[in-house]
């Protein structure tokens, strides 16, 4: 196992958690939203974070209060 470990070069650990964090966001909000194809959809690709990071900023809520004038 740790001939496996030192055998993956350390530029790819940061990439791995990087994908890991994005993910994990990506998927607890599609589950939240019902969206189950962008669910599978983001399990069974390997975009390094940029599917998921694509998902989150397309499907915001938008929870900015937006004022409105008082016409008299």
């Amino acid at each position: 196992m740790e001939e496996c470990m030192q055998m993956i070069p350390v530029w790819v650990w940061p990439l791995f958690f990087w994908d890991a964090i994005w993910k994990i966001i990506a998927f607890w909000q599609s589950a939240r939203n019902n969206h189950l194809v962008w669910f599978i959809f983001i399990a069974i690709t390997n975009t390094v974070g940029i599917l998921p990071i694509i998902y989150i900023l397309t499907h915001r809520r938008s929870n900015q209060v937006t004022p409105t004038l008082n016409q008299r």
